[in-house]
């Protein structure tokens, strides 16, 4: 079938001046006498054309289960949604939209007659982005359009610490650029990337600063990001996707592997500036080429590994990505779990029991691409 449209130390830090911690809380990296920077540098160009197809083999399906599959459900100037479809033995499928923030999934429904086989391929398009911050393109985005990327959800509260934070970080800031550049400036000093953590974290960034334990993958980082940005009144959104090629600039953790992408997915942030419209941001990755680029962990942003990625995804990202939605707590139709707090993963249940959608292999999925 197809769907053709889719710690205590810590905390001292939030006292630093402006919200910027002293470079000389955070030990720097030895650099190699030979040390040369390395180049990233995404631009916009010509359109890519790539198929993502995502298999699902039910492990000990016993009854009636269904799956839900994220589907991508964006058009912008720099991704373009083509088309959805799929076959296998479910009993009954549909495509279902999230009312509030216009997310997509397929809902499959099995019988238990038969172990439940479920394909979906997607087509999309996608290119580089990059801000040029000499030249203003006033957004078109209408006011009340934008209230929705102003508004708290489940896991990003705007009140108490978060507010209080993001009015540190921001003191003084005279516009809405100065203001995110200075809260991207303290998520890539004072975060860190925790690869111990399951899947791309949970997004809780309240007990984030509560504990003062900064450490995460990016739905923490930058869900971060994105609530000190509401916080302090600039509209923000994170973009939930997938990695789906491998970096055209030599970065191993910037891409995906075709062959195998379960693992692969990553959330990227937006934020809307009145003089240029949406602009790509994505201090979490940031904090990815710091811990896992290299065999050290670089703990010096200015190292040059991380710097061209640090300007770089400031206003820009590369298109090796796919984004599914910008959903926060979407409700699955017929899920035992009930909400999720977004949804990039695929999502299955059988006989009343969920499935671990961050456990591929157990739960029996995988997830490849290709250009087309």
């Amino acid at each position: 079938m197809q769907d053709t449209k889719p710690s205590t130390a810590r905390r001292a830090l939030l006292k630093a001046a402006g919200g910027l911690a002293l470079a000389t809380t955070l030990p720097r990296a030895v650099l190699a006498a030979d040390a040369q920077e390395r180049h990233f540098d995404p631009r916009p160009g010509d359109w890519k054309g790539y198929e993502v197809v995502t298999k699902v083999a039910l492990q000990r399906a016993a009854g009636p289960s269904t799956v839900w599959i994220p589907l991508p459900a964006i058009d912008t100037e720099w991704q373009r949604s083509l088309s959805n479809n799929w076959s296998g033995n479910a009993k009954k499928t549909h495509v279902e939209t999230d009312p509030h923030y216009g997310a997509r999934f397929l809902v499959a429904e099995f019988d238990g007659s038969a172990p439940p086989m479920l394909e979906v391929v997607s087509r999309i398009q996608t290119r580089d982005r990059a801000e040029n911050w000499k030249t203003r393109t006033p957004g078109t985005e209408a006011a009340e359009d934008l209230r929705v990327w102003l508004q708290p959800t489940d896991l990003m509260p705007l009140d108490g610490i978060v507010k209080k934070t993001s009015l540190t970080i921001t003191r003084g800031a005279r516009t809405d650029e100065e203001k995110v550049q200075r809260i991207y400036d303290w998520i890539v000093l004072n975060t860190f990337r925790e690869p111990k953590v399951k899947g791309c974290g949970t997004g809780d960034i309240k007990t984030m600063l509560e504990t003062g334990n900064f450490g995460g993958k990016c739905a923490d980082l930058n869900g971060l990001f994105v609530g000190l940005c509401r916080a302090s009144g600039v509209p923000a959104r994170d973009v939930y996707g997938i990695r789906i090629a491998p970096s055209a600039f030599g970065y191993k953790e910037l891409g995906g592997k075709p062959a195998s992408l379960q693992g692969a997915q990553h959330c990227r942030a937006e934020v809307y500036l009145k003089q240029h419209g949406w602009v790509a941001m994505d201090p979490a990755d940031v904090a990815k080429v710091m811990r896992q680029e290299t065999a050290d962990w670089i703990k010096d942003p200015d190292n040059p590994v991380v710097a061209p990625v640090k300007r770089a995804l400031f206003g820009g990202w590369e298109g090796n990505w796919m984004g599914y939605n910008f959903a926060h707590d979407v409700r699955l139709p017929g899920s035992v779990a009930g909400k999720v707090g977004f949804l990039m993963y695929p999502q299955a249940q059988s006989g009343g029991e969920a499935y671990d959608s961050l456990a591929p292999d157990t739960f029996k999925y995988t997830i490849t691409s290709r250009a087309i």
